[in-house]
């Protein structure tokens, strides 16, 4: 994105973290819309799931990303960024696909889902905390990484296990 067309979205956004600090914004904005998802998907897990684990897997997504969006919300505005309120239209696509499925096919979608989502959110936050511009950002997503990372091998057993 070039310095013009960050300055206005960031203007638009109601952004104000200080100059060269896109990819922090960016970060925010992919971290809280993937929070909303994990939220929203777990909560439809739970209703439309058929095994005891994956249900339980969905309400430590509803729980553990619920925590975190809060985290983030007050990180984010204490750096001047915005989050995210709803999933981005990807992430809407993929929960009109799941609500269509049920019982055992539901839980193998889900599964396989969420672990595509969290090795695309480990990935994300390890960029954050690696080279992250905001202190107070990068250190929430160092703090973060292990969770997502539990979330990931969690995601990887259920999807072997067929659920």
């Amino acid at each position: 994105m070039s310095r013009i067309a960050w300055i206005v979205a960031a203007t638009l956004l109601g952004a104000s973290i200080a100059h060269g600090a896109s990819d922090d914004q960016s970060f925010v904005t992919k971290a809280s819309q993937g929070g909303v998802a994990e939220v929203e998907l777990g909560q439809l897990a739970l209703s439309r799931g058929n095994s005891q684990e994956v249900k339980a897997f969905a309400q430590k997504m509803v729980d553990d990303h619920s925590k975190a969006n809060a985290e983030l919300a007050a990180v984010a505005t204490a750096a001047g960024a915005s989050v995210a309120a709803a999933p981005s239209a990807e992430q809407k696509a993929v929960a009109a696909k799941l609500e269509a499925l049920s019982g055992a096919a539901f839980d193998r979608a889900y599964a396989s889902q969420m672990v595509a989502d969290h090795e695309k959110t480990v990935a994300l936050f390890e960029q954050e905390a690696e080279s992250g511009g905001n202190a107070g950002i990068k250190a929430f997503a160092a703090k973060t990484l292990p969770t997502l990372r539990t979330h990931l091998e969690h995601a990887r057993q259920l999807a072997i296990e067929g659920t």
